[in-house]
């Protein structure tokens, strides 16, 4: 597809040299190779979770499978804290195969950003606030992910225009909106009006044949809407969307008192992070695969806009089609 429309230029585009400022958010056990491999040859990028790989073996004959059938940026999102016992490990292999660009979410980003420069590998990192935002800028980042409340998975406080308006008045470094892009009018949106650099879209791509999730999964991404969409702090400890199915509903979505007690603990807060990290990222695990009536489906209201299983193309194209329909639609206006 990568040629069909031209070159959208922002600085997110002229950064990685891909066509489209558009980058196929990492989700945890979603992102996979195939994915990779149809974004990049359609003209923009992706990134995938470093834990969807079980071992370091396991992650670099990914990155090559993909290099072999596609050209373009690459991209790995790393877990930047205490809880990822596998990210020391992870950052050095990315080094060593010259990832073009590292995602880092939920942590301090600095280890990644020291060990990347000089290497010609860009590190842009996920926030939520005005504040982390200025400190991840003055450590070195080349770029933020604003990560808003329509953001599916882990996602902020904040409406996405809002956060990418505030970020865009104070740092200087380009932002990448993450959150609330379900079609292509909402993409023209952020790029045209808000002036993001790029944009970071999730959910949409559960919901196509490449995605190596349940049927399950991927038709309640299609029946589901925006509405169904429900904050859970019970996965990470941090808030996160899933899709609202009676499973959630008999669960609840907030921490027990035992649980936030042990997570404000000062010697224990550590340790019960770690667990309910683990513990939620299996939940998720084991709904993702498999007809359970344990279904725990992350997912972000932009499914609302997802009508049909479709290919990791078809959902991109469409993007673009509508996006170059409103800059018509624009010049006529």
């Amino acid at each position: 597809m990568a040629g069909k429309y031209p070159k959208i230029e922002t600085a997110l585009t002229k950064m990685l040299h891909i066509e489209y400022p558009i980058i196929m958010a990492p989700m945890f056990l979603v992102s996979n190779e195939k994915m990779m491999i149809a974004a990049l040859q359609a003209g923009i990028t992706g990134a995938i979770p470093a834990l969807n790989y079980r071992t370091d073996a396991e992650l670099r004959n990914a990155i090559n499978n993909i290099r072999t059938h596609a050209n373009g940026p690459i991209g790995i999102n790393l877990i930047v804290n205490q809880s990822n016992l596998k990210y020391p490990e992870q950052l050095a292999t990315c080094i060593e195969m010259k990832i073009d660009f590292i995602i880092t979410s939920l942590g301090s980003p600095e280890t990644v950003i020291n060990a990347c420069k000089n290497t010609g590998i860009k590190v842009f990192c996920d926030v939520v606030d005005e504040a982390y935002a200025k400190k991840v800028e003055a450590l070195g980042a080349d770029a933020i992910i604003a990560v808003g409340k329509e953001a599916g998975g882990h996602c902020g406080p904040y409406p996405i225009k809002d956060l990418v308006k505030k970020l865009r008045e104070t740092c200087q470094i380009p932002i990448i909106a993450a959150g609330g892009v379900g079609n292509g009018q909402q993409f023209f949106n952020r790029i045209e009006f808000d002036r993001a650099a790029g944009v970071s879209i999730g959910s949409p791509f559960i919901a196509t044949f490449e995605s190596p999730v349940s049927e399950a999964y991927k038709n309640a991404c299609v029946q589901y809407g925006a509405k169904d969409i429900v904050l859970s702090t019970k996965i990470s400890g941090s808030p996160c969307t899933v899709i609202n199915t009676p499973y959630v509903q008999k669960i609840g979505t907030q921490q027990n008192w035992i649980e936030r007690f042990l997570s404000k603990n000062k010697n224990l807060k550590k340790y019960m992070k770690m667990f309910t990290f683990f513990k939620g990222m299996k939940a998720i695990e084991n709904a993702a695969f498999a007809a359970t009536y344990k279904t725990v489906w992350v997912a972000g209201p932009s499914i609302e806009y997802v009508k049909k299983i479709n290919s990791v193309t078809e959902v991109i194209e469409k993007y673009i089609d509508e996006y170059y329909e409103q800059l018509g639609n624009s010049f006529r206006g």
